[in-house]
């Protein structure tokens, strides 16, 4: 947070205020006041029931029991004997006809049953307990209803293993279990790590049951022994749902989202990243115009980048021009035209009219949330509707339960960071677990940022069905090729695996639409039984769909530790390599361009294949791809519908199923059934040729379509040639076998049919050898040098090995051989390597590639690594702000060169000055900051005076350090904003890397600016 002279806008600080107005209904709890004690339901005093609701008296409270289905009921209790329904018609939804039930008086309780579940009202006092059918406990009161004059509470007994997890959007957790925390429920603005915006007062249990409550009221969940949970009114409402079967989480969700609305169906380009900036007045780029949209929609075209929708006015005050003709624009470079609905919904059937496709609610609009951002989203999406034949589409920084039905739920404004990605990560797969399936956050945030934090937070976000981009507030526009090479290629790489994924994604989403899961899942739901899931060894990553675990870099670091796989065959989705899981990965290597990244054995993937920019480029004959990892049998249903209008509500759609047959390890045949694509909608392709991408690891003897043997293609340039065909790739992912078709019938089924390959992992399981690339590794520009490959045999010897290295175009790389690696053994090699005399300092990932032979095949195994390379060492004293920094995250803005830290851009900080006195060399940062130079072991002191500037004026405290190869040489005492400067004087003999690092000490960040004044190296 900056000091208050120096806050972002005028306009921010505006908002916050706003901010501050709208937060009274709260997150926490009001604290109970001594003389408001809880009283809570006594002895059972009369019972009676019409039909399937079942009401029971204690003295003047009255319970009410009212089923829904055979699984689902409402539970209410009025202290005062009269019920209310402030939520009314709004949340919940009609759901037909009631269940049969029955009921039985015991001496100690009733009984109130369906067919599937039993719920006991015990008597004295009044207390509730749910049963399964076969006499199963779900979950049972540890004392009776409570309540005071603002709350009511509910407590329940906690099972031993139990878990919890919903509530929402909880900022920095939700994937992993909530046991043992306490939870809030409420309109909440504060958007960063810790914040609930987005809250839903829902919560399911592992044990297989779920709780709604039936409230516009805050919650508050305390998962403790006993669990309770409160809701602030005096009126008790809740719903609860027995889940079926294994995935009794998932049925959960889906009974929950049955009854409040299930996730809609956003249109195709719903789930192709948007942009948003102001582009009428921005006080924050100059004078423009909305029609300058298409200028910057220009820029996508230009750099090959898909984007989908553009937010044309989002900025305080921004307001539009030329909407029609602004919209009509955008569709010429396909892309649909959104708005954000600062002011209101007052104009959006004729904005809709002019070409208006995305609706983005804002704080200034609706207010204190609740039902009105509730109604908000509802009235939104119906706009769309109401005025085109385009699907509702919306996105909200606050919601309610209910809104999963029309809009995409957004984390709110952030700074990028690498700590902003690393509390993201968990939020949203766990919003999945309260039916919210298109959760997101703006890539790199809002503010700050830098193009490492950029590239790192759009690589996982392509793995979100949903995200955008925003512009406008930060020192520059957050476009994707903003920062240039290698930035721009790192991100149109993702951005266009995210384009061929739609179709996986797309099935899922209308998955979602059935079910209510969500594509974006935390482990713990689809491993239950994993015992870690549930813990913080999952915490950041997560799955998409079944079959992708993403494990996101959110360190300034290339290599990720702490990967857990659970359960299974995983494969690297980069190099091909194999895991069995149960199994924990340390020291992945994680070079900028690479997104660790596994996939499901058994997986089916349908892809778009080509690179293409847009939804748009497919055309009647575009081919369809199917990415499959073969083990045992498996199956992928494709759907498909004309991706933009509401029709497949009417049946307008198809689907089509892959089965795939294969050993469940080892060598043997692989077949892939594609069967029909059944149904129909505008649009559909009545013919389409497939591309197929089979891991095996081991090339097949004939490959068949139908029966009728496909030829064998000697190459992969003649595979690209050819219009059928099939290819064994050795160097490709471990060793894959690329088959195409002829354009087929969809309406017909067909067989593909690989003989005498394997499953995914090869004929001999683990047979192939893998690569280790030592990290660390560093060469200078234009010098000559070697990089150090280790290459481990797998079950079976490696004969013939040979070790190459990819090199960008300038380097110069050898090649290093070894005749044989026996079984499991390491053999280290060096390659030569020379990198180009105009190579930039920093990191440059590179292939290590090791072609050998095993088990009787030809194999290839591969590596991505980041090698180091360093500027010129200092033959002479040098400022530390005249150096390379190798490394600059910095606490907010970027680092500054002989300024203090200033705001969101760079050079925009003041003169130095420390008690007084001012420094024309030096460096202004803010906390937590670090600094990485290389004096390359040619150095032997490194001075400076430290401080917090004067213009602070007594604000921040922090600390300082200096860092030499990993070890800490020298750390300052707290410095305060009215501290005396503190003199730094630091023997560094020998270092090669010196880290500058400053922490803030106090927790606030408030006014951390620290100056390293005259930071210089004495130097040879």
């Amino acid at each position: 947070m900056r000091p208050p002279t120096r806050f972002r806008t005028a306009v921010a600080a505006a908002l916050l205020g706003l901010l501050a107005a709208f937060a009274v209904p709260g997150g926490d709890a009001p604290a109970q006041a001594a003389d408001d004690p809880a009283t809570t339901v006594g002895d059972v005093t009369g019972f009676d029931h019409a039909g399937g609701v079942y009401r029971l008296s204690a003295d003047k409270a009255v319970a009410r029991v009212t089923f829904v289905s055979t699984e689902t009921f409402r539970l209410e209790l009025a202290p005062d004997g009269t019920f209310t329904d402030p939520a009314g018609k709004d949340i919940v939804l009609p759901q037909g006809r009631a269940p049969r039930t029955k009921w039985r008086e015991k001496s100690d309780r009733y009984e109130f049953s369906t067919s599937k579940v039993t719920l006991r009202a015990y008597k004295s006092p009044l207390r509730f307990a749910l049963y399964r059918a076969d006499g199963t406990r779900l979950w049972a009161e540890t004392k009776g209803l409570s309540w005071t004059k603002d709350t009511t509470t509910q407590s329940l007994a906690r099972g031993a293993d139990e878990q919890f997890y919903g509530a929402g959007m909880q900022n920095g957790r939700g994937n992993t279990s909530h046991r043992g925390k306490k939870v809030e429920v409420a309109v909440d603005y504060n958007w960063n790590d810790g914040g609930h915006p987005n809250s839903v007062p829902f919560y399911l249990s592992s044990a297989g049951y779920g709780v709604f409550r039936n409230t516009y009221a805050p919650n508050t969940y305390d998962f403790a022994e006993p669990v309770t949970a409160t809701a602030e009114e005096q009126r008790f409402d809740a719903y609860y749902f027995a889940g079926r079967g294994s995935d009794a989480v998932k049925d959960v969700i889906g009974q929950y989202t049955k009854l409040t609305g299930r996730p809609f169906l956003p249109p195709v380009y719903g789930l192709e990243i948007g942009d948003a900036d102001c582009y009428l007045h921005n006080a924050n780029r100059g004078e423009r115009h909305t029609l300058d949209a298409l200028k910057v929609a220009d820029g996508y075209v230009e750099h090959d980048m898909p984007n989908g929708w553009m937010l044309v006015n989002d900025g305080y005050g921004c307001g539009y021009e030329n909407l029609a003709e602004t919209s009509k624009g955008l569709a010429e470079r396909k892309m649909k035209m959104g708005l954000w609905t600062e002011d209101g919904l007052d104009k959006i059937a004729e904005q809709v009219k002019a070409g208006q496709r995305v609706a983005k609610l804002d704080v200034a609009w609706v207010g204190d949330g609740y039902k009105k951002a509730l109604d908000g989203c509802k009235d939104a999406y119906r706009g769309i509707e109401d005025n085109s034949d385009a699907r509702g589409f919306t996105w909200a920084p606050e919601s309610w339960s209910g809104a999963q039905r029309c809009g995409v739920q957004w984390s709110g404004d952030q700074s990028g960071s690498w700590e902003y990605i690393r509390w993201q990560i968990p939020t949203y797969a766990g919003s999945t677990m309260s039916g919210l399936a298109y959760t997101t956050g703006d890539v790199d945030g809002i503010f700050g940022g830098s193009p490492k934090t950029y590239v790192r937070d759009l690589q996982w976000k392509m793995f979100l069905p949903v995200t955008m981009t925003m512009d406008g507030w930060a020192a520059s526009d957050k476009q994707p090729f903003r920062y240039g090479e290698p930035y721009t290629s790192i991100n149109r790489k993702y951005l266009k695996l995210h384009e061929s994924l739609l179709p996986y994604l797309y099935s899922y989403a209308h998955e979602a639409t059935e079910t209510g899961v969500g594509a974006v899942r935390p482990l713990a739901l689809e491993y239950p039984d994993d015992p870690k899931a549930a813990t913080d060894a999952a915490k950041y990553e997560f799955l998409t769909g079944e079959d992708f675990l993403v494990a996101p870099v959110y360190q300034d670091t290339t290599t990720r530790d702490g990967i857990y796989l659970p359960k299974g065959t995983w494969t690297d989705y980069w190099s091909g390599r194999t895991y069995q899981g149960p199994t924990t990965i340390d020291g992945y290597s994680a070079p900028l361009d690479t997104l660790p990244l596994f996939v499901r054995g058994g997986a089916s993937v349908p892809m778009w294949p080509g690179g293409i920019r847009s939804y748009e480029d497919r055309k009647p004959d575009s081919p369809l791809a199917w990415d499959i990892y073969p083990q045992g049998k498996s199956s992928f249903e494709l759907y498909e519908d004309d991706g933009v209008t509401r029709r497949h509500r009417d049946g307008a759609y198809a689907t089509q199923r892959a089965d795939v047959r294969a050993p469940r390890s080892g060598a043997g045949d692989v077949s892939v059934r594609i069967g029909a694509s059944k149904g129909r909608f505008d649009g559909k392709q009545s013919a389409r040729p497939y591309a197929f991408t089979l891991h095996t690891g081991d090339a097949p003897s004939r490959v068949e379509l139908d029966g009728r043997g496909l030829p064998r293609l000697t190459s992969k340039a003649a595979y690209e040639k050819a219009a059928r065909g099939w290819f064994y790739d050795r160097d490709d992912r471990g060793g894959v076998v690329r088959v195409k078709t002829a354009s087929l019938r969809t309406d017909r089924a067909f067989e593909l049919t690989l003989d005498d390959t394997s499953a995914v992992g090869g004929a001999v399981p683990g047979a192939a050898a893998t690569i280790g690339v030592p990290a660390g590794q560093e060469l200078g520009a234009g010098a000559p040098g070697k990089v150090t490959v280790d290459v481990t045999a797998g079950t079976k010897d490696a004969t013939d090995v040979e070790v190459t290295l990819d090199a960008p175009e300038g380097w110069t790389a050898g090649t290093a051989t070894a005749d044989t690696i026996p079984a499991g053994t390491t053999r280290r090699v060096e390659v030569a390597l020379t990198p180009a005399k105009d190579a930039k300092p920093g990191e440059q990932p590179l292939t290590a590639r090791v072609r050998h032979r095993s088990a009787g095949q030809e194999r290839t195994a591969v590596q991505r690594f980041a090698l180091g390379v360093m500027p010129e060492a200092p033959g002479k004293d040098t400022w530390a702000s005249d150096m390379v920094w190798l490394k600059s995250p910095n606490g907010y803005g970027p680092a500054e060169r002989d300024r203090s830290n200033g705001e969101s851009g760079a050079a925009d900080g003041r003169t130095l000055t420390l008690a007084g006195k001012t420094y024309e060399k030096g460096i202004g940062v803010h906390a937590d900051s670090v600094i990485e130079v290389y004096p390359g072991g040619r150095c032997t002191r490194f001075t400076a005076d430290v401080g917090i500037d004067d213009e602070i004026n007594g604000y921040g405290e922090v600390a300082f350090s200096v860092e030499a190869d990993g070890k800490v040489l020298w750390t300052s005492p707290k410095v305060t904003g009215a501290s005396a400067t503190v003199p730094v004087d630091v023997d560094v003999r020998g270092a090669r890397h010196v880290e500058l690092r400053v922490k803030d000490t106090n927790g606030s960040k408030s006014g951390d600016h620290a100056d390293w004044a005259a930071a210089g190296f004495r130097c040879a």
